[in-house]
């Protein structure tokens, strides 16, 4: 057994959600100026000087990239050989998340319920927390800060099983063309196939944790990615929709077995700043 004090979890945790909010990983950055280089649009190489400008001034001031420093999601992937201490891990996540928010002057974005008073609760919690039990001795938070601009464009359909990889195609294409600039291109396509309209939701979340240009592991589905990278960035809506070649700078396809009904499939857009950190204790 390997026994975790989740007092470290708590301390880890505060420091991540200000470092996903401040800085940049270097992948994110080679893709970005890539982008930069790359844009044949005057107005898109615009914005996405802007867009590096930004980023180099957050790193150095340590100040957040964006006004809307986003709902925190955590996918917790906990070993079965795994014992915790000093409390349980949602309340040690949890306070992670509200220290981190406030050391951070970073905005607190969430309310306590969705429709009759929508009162913030100015600690930027409850923390949408996703747990997971694998095999092994070792605990991952992959943590996320998730801007609404993008998650507002996201959302779950279930195609007939004879619409295929064409019907998986179109879907995909029209969602990120009517999101066209509220999602704040140029964005990154999380796309969930199979399982139940839940579980597609959930993977194509997942899917955006993944590394800047990491490919699914399965050659169909890299090849997939690949081909909705293209068709994605023909639409010609470009960075912050000021039209251009760089309308995504990346897709990533996370699939499951499903029903022979049906293909659950799942849209779930984030903007350029992609702001996620795994840990491993």
């Amino acid at each position: 057994m390997t026994t975790i004090n989740l007092k470290e979890v708590e301390h880890k945790v505060n420091e991540a959600v200000k470092t996903i909010n401040f800085d940049t990983p270097d992948a994110n950055i080679i893709r970005l100026t890539e982008a930069l280089r790359t844009e044949s649009s005057a107005t898109g190489q615009l914005a996405m000087q802007d867009i590096v400008e930004n980023r180099r001034i957050a790193s150095e001031r340590q100040v957040p990239m964006c006004q809307d420093t986003g709902m925190v999601i955590v996918f917790a992937d906990i070993g079965e050989e795994v014992q915790f201490l000093n409390g349980n891990l949602r309340d040690a996540i949890t306070s992670g998340v509200q220290k981190g928010y406030q050391e951070g002057y970073l905005r607190k974005s969430i309310v306590v319920e969705p429709l009759f008073e929508r009162k913030n609760t100015n600690n930027n919690t409850p923390v949408v927390i996703h747990f997971d039990l694998v095999p092994g001795n070792k605990l991952r938070l992959t943590i996320a800060a998730k801007g609404f601009g993008a998650e507002n464009m996201s959302w779950v359909k279930v195609l007939a099983p004879a619409e295929g990889i064409n019907g998986v195609k179109r879907e995909v294409v029209r969602a990120v063309e009517e999101a066209g600039p509220n999602a704040c291109p140029p964005v990154v396509v999380g796309v969930g196939i199979g399982g139940t309209i839940e579980k597609a939701a959930l993977l194509a979340k997942r899917a955006l944790m993944r590394n800047m240009g990491d490919r699914n592991q399965d050659q169909r589905y890299a090849k997939l990615e690949a081909q909705l990278l293209d068709l994605i960035n023909a639409t010609g809506i470009g960075p912050q929709g000021w039209g251009g070649m760089n309308t995504a700078l990346d897709v990533r396809i996370e699939f499951f077995p499903t029903h022979i009904a049906a293909i659950p499939l799942a849209v779930n857009l984030d903007c350029h700043l992609q702001r996620h950190i795994s840990i491993m204790f």
